[in-house]
């Protein structure tokens, strides 16, 4: 059936014809995107217009206008039908009744109605004070009854709109602000608003606005389809889910993308984020300029009076070799010529990013057009430029973000390519996979006095993700790619070395001081063996900080902090040539001899609560601002017996304790006292609110180690009110054994969505299993534990390779079950 066909079904059988003929046009698999769209207006005008004309009854004075998206003819399948019914005043009785004629079929079609009934100075004087109103208008379209009446009010609005436009496309850049603080960055977001979030459907109608205004225009390559390619997506969200929603969750987006004939999610948030991405530098560089108009306008007139009536000259600053300063933008020097400087693109971004001036779209899109491919190797001045450009801190991002809007990043990087607006899924980053890496640089800038070799430091935090591109682990991938890429750009072959192993090792510091036993000589031997050198270290310790700062929150804390200084301080021992001491039994403190002998002597648990919110002396530099509680202390001395680590961990959990680390070992009592003690050393956050009584944990952990606490049953009554959320389902857990990890222990590194009674449950199967827990490091990122559990056998030596392997493979069972 033809689109002709499908309208004259709809204008035959009225609203139950327009209903039918709808769904056929939504269901067709050969119409979508724009046509579908098209065709779905032309369907609801020509609906429109015959109930219009059968409601009026030769009414005159009165006209039916659609505004805002269904004025642009930009319907989706559950979209708002946007409409305004304009009349003369001469008859408001009539206009209302008719109002009524026309809004009820609407509605008992289930369709969503934004309506409004005015006369065009009733119209005028509305868009005048509210700005939505005024930017639906600008759309406004003629569906029926009087034409003269509705180009009368378009061509008023549009005047008064370019009359205004000085008071008020300030109005709407703050409007457009406002919402982005609310909704955030379209192109990062895993959940995006397509409509609000920045760089999204409300931004690209702004833009509409802007050149509506005649003040100043948006850069248009790519634009249209930006917009049209989040405006498919819309389509599809709306067919997928039924609803009216703009926000692209999780658990829709693999039937988003497969309407859409994507490969996957990832591919369709790929997507969403370049167009996005285009939008949101389009508007960067359109309100610029809006402000750069508006400044001329008010600077002019007392310039014409000094000058006497001549026209003012801008003022040019040099900046570097043919690059220069104009009315607050980077520009070109008259004299540049990018044909025969490939170098100019890096030096022209530097210059800008010293400054904290944004590149002008004309420069870059010069340079763009013009500039010849640098050499292989790159010449030291364009290594230099580069090494400028990412130490300049946060005016590197905006920058970065014009040369990559004209495509000259990837041509400097090619391996760019890859990682260009790949989502990263995983609630602990907040960026793409390149803007991560822009911020990791960014980051890396505040550190380079800490390093001897700050343009290595650089590069490295550019590049240290860069495998995540290709298949495997990235650190593996990404080392092979920087070796290609670093001896592109220029660096020697020790260099080269160097910035290689800081990918390959880029994870190692934090992983080592959050998961593994610093006091173990293996664990600090291993570390030393793979930096190598104490400069490398040195740079591993800043990308570390650097790293996980532009990760996002959750990744960094003056307690991880704290650890991998300690490591670090450890390694650096080694390289400078002292071997790692093997950690005799410590003496108990005076503190701990006294809970072990009132244990022994009550033959129950005794605890104590010690907070600590300051990191250790030798932590490093911390970051400004208030110290970050660490918790406290969790000390508790117990007798000797089965289930204590499940017990303890069980009643943590019930209080809503995290626990960061722990430590447990039998304690040699003071001669004349009998018996045997477990000491358990734990450090503990309350996820919320304050700390529990400590007389009230060692009730709750007496009823626990005698059985009368039914840990497991409080658990799964917490766990069973949790909320969750349809299609959101956690990757399964792993458990593995860490090879070599450890002399003196077997190393099971526990890997699982976290959740809580966790560690009751690690704990019970490790019981279970007849093991004794040396210590343990906790590791929380986001949703997702990671602990590493050094485990014994019952005479206190590492497990044979087969059993610890049979514990490994059963603990990942029970955890999956």
């Amino acid at each position: 059936m033809t689109g002709t066909d499908v309208r004259n079904e709809a204008e035959d059988s009225g609203p139950s014809g327009y209903a039918a003929a709808r769904l056929r046009l939504l269901t067709e698999e050969a119409r979508s995107g724009p046509p579908r769209r098209a065709a779905l207006s032309a369907l609801t005008d020509d609906w429109l217009a015959g109930l219009f004309t059968a409601a009026a009854d030769g009414l005159a004075g009165v006209s039916l206008v659609a505004v805002g998206g269904y004025g642009r003819g930009e319907l989706s399948p559950r979209s708002d039908l946007d409409l305004l019914l304009l009349h003369d005043g001469s008859d408001p009785k009539a206009v209302a009744a008719l109002a009524d004629r026309l809004w009820y079929p609407v509605w008992d079609l289930g369709l969503a109605l934004d309506h409004s009934v005015r006369t065009p100075a009733e119209a005028r004087k509305t868009a005048g004070e509210d700005l939505k109103v005024n930017l639906g208008l600008l759309d406004a379209r003629h569906l029926a009854g009087d034409l003269a009446l509705t180009s009368g009010l378009r061509t008023t609005v549009l005047a008064d709109w370019r009359n205004q436009a000085p008071r008020r496309l300030p109005e709407l850049q703050e409007l457009c602000a406002e919402r982005a603080e609310r909704q955030g960055e379209l192109q990062y977001l895993l959940e995006p608003d397509l409509k609000e979030a920045r760089g999204g459907l409300r931004d690209a109608t702004a833009l509409r606005a802007v050149a509506a205004s005649w003040l100043a225009d948006a850069p248009r390559e790519g634009l249209d389809d930006a917009r049209r390619r989040l405006l498919d997506v819309r389509d599809a969200l709306h067919l997928a889910t039924g609803r009216a929603t703009d926000r692209l969750a999780l658990q829709e987006q693999d039937q988003v993308a497969a309407g859409l004939g994507l490969l996957d999610a990832d591919t369709l948030l790929r997507q969403v984020y370049e167009a996005a991405r285009v939008i949101s530098y389009a508007s960067d560089v359109t309100w610029r300029e809006v402000a750069r108009v508006l400044r001329s306008r008010a600077v002019r007139p007392r310039l014409r009076a000094m000058l006497g009536g001549g026209k003012p000259v801008p003022e040019r600053s040099p900046l570097a070799e043919g690059v220069v300063e104009q009315d607050g933008e980077v520009v070109l020097a008259r004299a540049a010529r990018p044909e025969r400087d490939p170098v100019l693109p890096l030096r022209a971004a530097a210059a800008a990013a010293q400054a904290g001036l944004p590149l002008s779209l004309h420069a870059v899109r010069r340079l763009a057009a013009t500039v010849r491919a640098l050499p292989t190797p790159w010449p030291a001045e364009a290594r230099e430029q580069l090494v400028t450009l990412l130490g300049s801190g946060r005016p590197t991002v905006e920058v970065w973000e014009a040369l990559e809007a004209e495509g000259l990043i990837t041509r400097l990087l090619p391996d760019w390519e890859r990682v260009r607006c790949r989502p990263q899924r995983n609630a602990v980053h907040i960026w793409t996979v390149d803007r991560h890496l822009i911020e990791t640089a960014v980051r890396a800038s505040e550190f380079t006095r800490r390093v001897s070799r700050p343009d290595l430091l650089l590069v490295a935090a550019l590049l240290h993700d860069i495998g995540k591109g290709w298949p495997g682990d990235h650190s593996v991938a990404g080392e092979i790619i920087v070796k290609d890429v670093a001896a592109r750009i220029g660096f020697d072959r020790a260099d080269v070395a160097v910035l290689s192993s800081l990918v390959r090792h880029h994870l190692l510091l934090v992983e080592t001081a959050t998961r593994r036993d610093l006091e173990d000589p293996a664990t600090v031997r291993s570390v030393a063996d793979a930096v190598g050198s104490q400069s490398t270290l040195e740079l591993l310790h800043a990308l570390t900080e650097a790293d996980a700062l532009a990760t996002g929150p959750a990744a960094w804390s003056s307690w991880r902090g704290s650890l991998v200084t300690d490591l670090v301080k450890r390694v650096g021992a080694v390289l400078a040539g002292d071997e790692p001491e093997v950690p005799d039994t410590a003496a108990p403190t005076a503190e701990q001899e006294r809970l072990a002998i009132e244990a022994v002597a009550t033959g129950s648990p005794v605890l104590a609560l010690r907070a600590q919110t300051e990191p250790p002396a030798d932590a490093g530099e911390q970051p400004p601002g208030d110290p970050e509680p660490l918790g406290v202390e969790l000390l508790i001395a117990v007798p000797d017996q089965e289930g204590v680590l499940p017990a303890v961990a069980g009643v943590l959990a019930v209080h809503r304790l995290t626990v960061r680390t722990a430590e447990l070992r039998a304690l040699d009592l003071p001669d004349g006292v009998e018996g045997s003690v477990l000491l358990l050393n734990w450090r503990v956050a309350a996820e919320y609110g304050s700390l529990p009584q400590a007389a009230r944990l060692r009730a709750d952990l007496v009823r626990a180690l005698d059985g009368s606490l039914d840990i497991a049953g409080r658990l799964a009554e917490r766990d069973a009110a949790y909320p969750r959320r349809r299609g959101v389902v956690a990757p399964p857990p792993r458990v593995t054994v860490a090879p070599a990890a450890s002399r003196h222990a077997t190393v099971i590194e526990v890997r699982a969505q976290d959740a809580p009674g966790l560690l009751f449950r690690i704990g019970s199967a490790l019981e279970d299993a007849g093991v004794r827990v040396r210590s343990m490091h906790v590791s929380t990122l986001g949703a997702n534990a990671v602990d590493a559990f050094y485990v014994t056998g019952a005479q206190g030596a590492p497990l044979p390779v087969d059993e610890a392997a049979a514990v490994s493979r059963k603990l990942e069972e029970t955890l999956r079950g």
